[in-house]
């Protein structure tokens, strides 16, 4: 017997897309993975609305918002992350938002009908597709970001300039470098006060800055919690009957935050949560990927692996929007860079798996127009 609970009104929705509702008529329900339906002919409870309060190990049962009880012999947090919202003055005016729920997406659509300028504080990946989906929408976009270059925790310097030149010549204003002091306006925002005191204007205010793990049922219940919930190569918590993945969940330190690490998970978890131990979990080879028009971007592995101990093979062409940048490590690639020529991405993602030695193609990948694919051979 399966019973999914989640307080939102909706199924399971492809979370990734939602900057997609915000320059189209899409129907929040083009968004759903799976309908209702589907998951009732499967034999599988999906109680959609309903909000867990607390978690009873010892009695091996859950408290739902209202009063009512479910009990579990195995039990799965799934229950992601919430968007970051720094303690900026005047967070809390009409017209700022995060994007991380459907409803959100639906809010931000029907309010930025109703305006004509927006700021996204945060140049990261969900910062830079909601930006260019505003764009799309008709508005005049900035966005700031306070790192000296986008997308800091996947992209060097130089990588970072090679993107900012082709997002800026799609439409989008960036600021790199700077800090948001305040949120400027009376009842409704109206820009930001940078801490230099620069004002930047703008009617709609995004915040993007940062997903923290939802761990507070974990702690309540007594569970191991670090920046997430901690799990081991089981995905099993503290509690030898209750499992954790995605975004709320810890292993070997890391919170991953990544839709392939997710899945992998999930499918660990459900085998040992079926027969205890019969599958472990080693870890998910990060990749992190944006398309934004035209403008395409692979992240793989140590994206951003420096030092001595590391060899670095960059091409960059900023006129072309071209960036590529390889890291091996004694001759195997741990992480790649690959911006506006993502082809051979599969290849390279093979070649961090697999840790193959490299050593008689190092000439050739100082070639930008060598042929990724050849390696797969």
């Amino acid at each position: 017997e399966v019973v999914v609970v989640g307080a939102e009104p909706y199924p399971y929705y492809q979370r990734p897309r939602l900057w997609e509702l915000l320059s189209t008529d899409l129907a929040p329900e083009e968004l759903y993975f799976r309908s209702l339906e589907w998951y009732a002919q499967r034999g599988i409870q999906v109680q959609v609305g309903r909000k867990v309060s607390e978690i009873l190990p010892s009695s091996h049962q859950l408290k739902l918002a209202g009063g009512a009880t479910l009990t579990y012999d195995r039990l799965l947090l799934a229950t992601g992350g919430r968007a970051f919202v720094p303690p900026f003055a005047g967070v809390d005016k009409d017209g700022v938002f995060v994007l991380r729920s459907l409803a959100d997406a639906v809010a931000i659509r029907e309010y930025a009908r109703r305006v004509s300028s927006a700021l996204v504080i945060g140049g990261g990946l969900l910062g830079l597709e909601t930006a260019q989906a505003l764009l799309t929408g008709g508005l005049e976009v900035t966005v700031l970001e306070f790192a000296p270059h986008l997308m800091p925790r996947q992209l060097d310097p130089e990588g970072g300039r090679v993107l900012q030149a082709r997002l800026e010549a799609l439409g989008l204003r960036i600021l790199t470098g700077v800090a948001t002091e305040a949120i400027l306006g009376d009842e409704r925002a109206a820009g930001v006060r940078l801490q230099d005191g620069q004002e930047v204007a703008g009617e709609l205010v995004l915040l993007s800055t940062g997903i923290r793990s939802r761990v507070e049922l974990a702690r309540q219940a007594g569970l191991e919690v670090n920046r997430g919930v901690v799990v081991n190569a089981e995905l099993c918590t503290s509690d030898p009957d209750i499992y954790a993945v995605g975004d709320v969940a810890e292993f070997d330190s890391v919170v991953y935050g990544i839709i392939p690490a997710a899945l992998e998970q999930a499918r660990i978890a459900a085998q040992n949560m079926v027969a205890a131990g019969s599958a472990t979990y080693s870890g998910t080879t990060m990749s992190t990927s944006l398309k934004i028009v035209d403008v395409e971007l692979i992240c793989l592995g140590e994206a951003l692996a420096g030092g001595p101990e590391f060899e670095l093979i960059r091409h960059s062409d900023v006129e072309a929007g071209i960036y590529r940048r390889l890291a091996l490590h004694e001759s195997k690639l741990v992480g790649a860079i690959l911006l506006g020529d993502t082809g051979g991405a599969r290849t390279l993602k093979r070649l961090i798996v697999s840790g193959r030695d490299l050593t008689a193609y190092k000439e050739q990948l100082q070639d930008q127009s060598f042929e990724l694919e050849t390696l797969s051979t």
